[in-house]
């Protein structure tokens, strides 16, 4: 099992997952169809099928496309508002795409219908991965646009935390460099955090992806997954797990500079899919 880690937009990750033996492949939150097609041709792989995380625009406004260019591609997905939907899966259901097993994590909070996909093949070595969607990403979590702490907690502890540690994470968006000065703030004396942030911003001088993590050390930096923490219960004041994990995410959407706070009626037109022609890159 092969991931190719595809930068579109402005920070946004989309992935092609091919199964080496037969050259399937498998796209996760098909945002960017030009892009998606150089590498389905530069790979010289079939593509079989869309998993989509959530319905916002900036993950799913490919499908449509897709589906024309290829009669018969599935879409699967846990939101009736995502685009060409073929089949509409559940939190459990497994999926088989050759010798890639698929199990579908219903994580609900940023989106009330946000499913991650957790991905591995029988008898291989290689570790398993995640596909975390806007849930969890390296250093942080996703917004509760549509949804709770209660819910969150829920999704880091019982459904995405109780998963292997070697699990690799491809979250959908590159922001560890500002999740990690977040997390430096909410745990100034953490090493940990001040050896991955460094890590990161190299990563990001040189332009090259801070994906995948690994579970095992989203635990020792990522403050949404340390909520039990000594430290991080003093600085959010609450010891509660889900207080201070709701606490947390009010100050990590204060940490934001104003700059970086979007424009509600730009976040309409990115639904609407207005910016498309302007923002796919070359």
């Amino acid at each position: 099992m092969k991931v190719k880690v595809i930068s579109v937009l402005e920070d946004n990750y989309m992935y092609l997952v091919i199964e080496e033996s037969t050259r399937d492949a498998v796209a996760v939150d098909a945002a960017v169809p030009k892009r998606l097609l150089e590498i389905i041709r530069k790979e010289n792989v079939v593509l079989r099928a869309i998993l989509t995380t959530h319905h916002h625009w900036d993950h799913a406004r490919g499908n449509e496309e897709l589906a024309q260019l290829f009669p018969g591609l599935r879409v699967f997905g846990a939101d009736e508002r995502i685009g060409a939907l073929t089949h509409k899966v559940t939190h459990g259901q497994e999926l088989t795409f050759g010798a890639i097993r698929v199990r579908c994590l219903f994580t609900p909070c940023h989106t009330s219908g946000h499913m991650c996909y957790f991905m591995w093949e029988d008898d291989s070595p290689d570790a398993p991965a995640l596909f975390s969607g806007d849930t969890l990403f390296v250093g942080g979590c996703g917004q509760f646009f549509e949804g709770t702490a209660e819910q969150m907690h829920t999704n880091l502890t019982q459904i995405l935390g109780t998963l292997p540690e070697d699990t690799k994470v491809f979250c959908g968006h590159e922001c560890t460099v500002r999740n990690l000065k977040f997390a430096l703030k909410v745990e100034p004396e953490n090493e940990m955090v001040k050896e991955k942030l460094a890590w990161a911003k190299r990563r990001e001088d040189e332009d090259l992806p801070t994906v995948p993590s690994t579970l095992q050390e989203e635990f020792l930096y990522n403050p949404f997954l340390r909520v039990t923490e000594e430290p991080v219960q003093r600085f959010t004041g609450r010891t509660e797990p889900v207080e201070v994990l709701r606490t947390l995410r009010s100050e990590r959407d204060n940490f934001k500079k104003p700059k970086e706070r979007p424009n509600p009626q730009a976040m309409l037109a990115f639904d609407w899919g207005l910016f498309g022609p302007f923002l796919e890159k070359k």
